[in-house]
Parts: C-alpha cells; sequence; structure tokens
C-alpha cells in the first residue's frame, strides 16, 4: 500500500481530474454493482452525504435504535440536513421487522414528515457484527418501493457481511439504492469511505460532499490505497472471523467471563464481565496495562474486533492474559 501510495498519479479531485481517485471510483461502484461512486473521507461523512442525497429538509428516514448513523454520528442528519429520523428497534440478529418499518411509513397528511429513506446497517456494529442476508435486504428493498421509499444501506464492513454469509458483495447491494463502505476497516486501507449509486444519486452526493467540506483536491494518495485494498486484501477477511472464532471460543472458557457464541459471526467479538464485585473499568484497566486495548460498552459488556494487524498467536495473548487478569481479579 506504501508503494502503490508513493507512485499514486495525482489531479484535482474536485474537478474529476485525479486519474487515481477515477479509478477507485469506478472499481467501487463495479463491485458493488452500481453505476457510479464517491470517495469521501469517513464513514460517518458517506452515511450523512447519502441521507442528505435522499431526503430533503423536513423529510423522514426511518432507521434502527442501535444503528450507527443513529448513535454515533452526531445527529448530523438533523444538524446539517433538518431531517427528522423515526427509530424502529433493532432485532438481536441487525434486522428491523417489516412490519414496524411498515408501521414506521408515515401517511400522507399534512401533520407528518414525508418518508424518504430506509437505513439499515450491514453487518451491524451494535448487534454483534451480525451480517444481513440478501433475503432480507431484498424484502426490506421490495417494502420500500412499494411505497416509493430509497434505501440506503450503511456497508461499512459490507465485505465481512459478504464473506460470513459466502456471497459476492454485490448480491448484498445491487438491489439497494445506495450502499457506502469503509476502505480503512477490514481492507485496511489508511483512511477514506465510499458512496456508491445511480450516476444521478452521485452527482448529488457529490454537490453534497463539497458544501460539507469533504472535497479533495489531491487525494489519489488516498484511493492508490483504496485501490490496493479492493484488489487484494479481500479475501484476507475471513482471517479475522477466524481469530475472531478463536477469541471467542476461548473467552468463553475463562471463569468470570460470559459470552453467547452463536453471536460471533464476523469479526467482532461482544463479551460480558460476570462478576458484579469488579468495577467494569478495572478489566479495562487491566487488560490495557497488558497492552490490550478495549473499552466498555454498556456496564459490564465490552466489545473486542479483530483486523488485519493482529494473527492466530495475538488471540493466544490475548486470552493469557484475560486467563491472569481474572485469576489475580
Amino acid at each position: 500500500m506504501m508503494s502503490a501510495i508513493a507512485s499514486a498519479q495525482l489531479g484535482d479531485d474536485v474537478f474529476q481530474e485525479d486519474p487515481t481517485i477515477n479509478e477507485l471510483e469506478t472499481l467501487a461502484a463495479d463491485t458493488m454493482g452500481k453505476e457510479a461512486a464517491l470517495l469521501v473521507p469517513s464513514g460517518t461523512m458517506a452515511n450523512l452525504i447519502s441521507v442528505l442525497s435522499h431526503c430533503e429538509r423536513g423529510s423522514e428516514v426511518i432507521l434502527g435504535d442501535q444503528a450507527h448513523s443513529f448513535m454515533y454520528e452526531a445527529g448530523g442528519i438533523s444538524a446539517f440536513g433538518g431531517i427528522h429520523s423515526r427509530q424502529v428497534s433493532n432485532q438481536r440478529d441487525g434486522t428491523l421487522k417489516l412490519e414496524d418499518v411498515e408501521s414506521a411509513i408515515r401517511q400522507d397528511n399534512v401533520h407528518f414528515p414525508p418518508t424518504r429513506l430506509i437505513c439499515l446497517e450491514n453487518t451491524h456494529n451494535r448487534c454483534f457484527g451480525m451480517p444481513l442476508t440478501v433475503e432480507y435486504t431484498k424484502s426490506v428493498v421490495q417494502l420500500a418501493g412499494d411505497h416509493g421509499i430509497s434505501v440506503h444501506v450503511d456497508g461499512a464492513r459490507i465485505f465481512n457481511a459478504a464473506a460470513s454469509l459466502k456471497v459476492n458483495p454485490r448480491e448484498l447491494t445491487e438491489s439497494v439504492n445506495s450502499v457506502s463502505f469503509c476502505l480503512s476497516k477490514g481492507l485496511s486501507a489508511p483512511v477514506g469511505s465510499m458512496v456508491c449509486g445511480s450516476a444521478e444519486f452521485i452527482a448529488q452526493a457529490r454537490r453534497n460532499r463539497k458544501a460539507l467540506g469533504g472535497g479533495m483536491r489531491q487525494a489519489g494518495i488516498i484511493a492508490a490505497a483504496g485501490i490496493r485494498a479492493l484488489e487484494t486484501m479481500v479475501d484476507r477477511i475471513s482471517d479475522d472471523h477466524r481469530n475472531a472464532k478463536k477469541l471467542a471460543d476461548g473467552i468463553a472458557e475463562i471463569d468470570g467471563l460470559g459470552i453467547n457464541l452463536d453471536t460471533v459471526k464476523t469479526n467482532i467479538v461482544y463479551f460480558s464481565l460476570n462478576r458484579h464485585d469488579i468495577a467494569g473499568e478495572v478489566l479495562v484497566n487491566r487488560m490495557s496495562e497488558l497492552g490490550i486495548h478495549f473499552f466498555e460498552l454498556s456496564p459490564h459488556t465490552y466489545r473486542l474486533v479483530t483486523h488485519t494487524d493482529v494473527d492466530e498467536n495475538d488471540m493466544d495473548a490475548v486470552l493469557k492474559a484475560f486467563r491472569k487478569v481474572m485469576e489475580d481479579l
């Protein structure tokens, strides 16, 4: 990746003259089964741009109550877009019940904001990293289409979903109106996210990117790493899943820690501290002293994520550290 960055051909992307970015956008669009794509600095901006491009001020988006775009993106869709969000309860597998979604779609009534968009997240960060299936995604698209509503997928970890389900990524995205994905998670690039959709949608997304300050000049240095990521890092994602499974299996054998092994489908491992005589942050601090860093998502609940910079030996080291800390406590 570093050699690709160093040798990247550059131009001015605001004028669409950066050949490396143009190549990345073409590759990303083809990978997702879309007409066009847009490079943006972050996943948060990717989701914000997507919602702004689908919705007008005063309209409404339906999303899960555990969605990253609802929980962790600073309320950007309302702050910058004047767009109302309506939450539907996420199920443990990251899905939204179709009947709940349909009930949340507004009637054509002057009292209500018009529903313009449904957002899904695949894999779902706060729902154990669970993947949404092709069939489920298509069922949401069908429901949305019946009501004249678009569907956007926050696919920050869409390649993890594809690896887990053993499908081509485009099978998970070709039916939806837009999808965003991160270059810097499982794909292992330093920075950047992609927004993919129709040519008309991406033209509007490009305008919104400029308005949000996301237009970059000679950003081919970012795109070069993104190209290398898409070309060489997709197949290795299953390694992360194997490491996560090894980690989860080991945690299940440690007294005082709890885990539901059925929830470990990708590279995210949620586990709990079952000893309530120990403050939650104590475990975090003691593990940090041993060079293993994570944080408490909710009382006595934690998340671990595997990635390209850790291997099977690291899983053994983490489990050894957990055993030592729990024995000492």
